[in-house]
């Protein structure tokens, strides 16, 4: 009977790791761009992506699929690094208007590059000109890809409250860019 159980038992920890390996490799670069674009600082993001995913790995036997999905869990707790590295910091964290692997890897004939540096620095910009906890919402959505209700997680917010204060970020963004210089 206890080695039924501890066979039971191992497979279960198996399973859980797998799935928490699935995770990372799924959400790795997602949660480096985001994390990357609270510090501003590809190095302190690095170190700080680990630290998420240590915390993630530490965490695993709490996480209630219940109170939501797995990916949302994981970048709360990604939020909570960086904001604790802030918060160690003590300072603002510029927020960079694309990640790193995004801006390399955009593909431009030399006719285009002068017209893409142009929208990339009005977006600059006009992130510069947002809040934090819009420029947090804008890097959740389309840094990180989550969902409206996993931001809602995430920031600790009802789904539509996460999605109205999403929509006003995303009109603000839009203005800004299209403002008339």
């Amino acid at each position: 009977m206890r080695l039924r159980q501890a066979t039971a038992g191992g497979r279960e920890r198996e399973a859980g790791w797998e799935r928490l390996e699935a995770l990372y490799r799924s959400s790795r670069d997602d949660v480096y761009a985001y994390v990357v674009t609270l510090l501003g600082d590809r190095a302190s993001a690095e170190d700080v992506t680990a630290l998420a995913f240590e915390r993630a790995y530490a965490r695993r036997r709490r996480f209630d699929r219940r109170r939501g999905e797995e990916r949302a869990w994981l970048f709360g707790i990604a939020r909570n690094a960086a904001l604790d590295e802030l918060r160690r910091r003590r300072r603002t964290a510029t927020l960079l208007a694309e990640p790193e692997a995004l801006a390399e890897g955009a593909l431009a004939s030399p006719d285009d590059s002068d017209e893409l540096e142009l929208r990339r620095s009005a977006v600059r910009a006009a992130l510069a000109a947002l809040t934090p906890r819009e420029r947090e919402l804008i890097a959740l959505k389309f840094h990180a890809g989550l969902t409206n209700a996993e931001l809602a997680s995430v920031l600790g917010v009802s789904v539509s409250n996460a999605g109205t204060m999403l929509h006003r970020a995303v009109q603000k963004l839009r203005s800004a860019v299209n403002a008339p210089v």
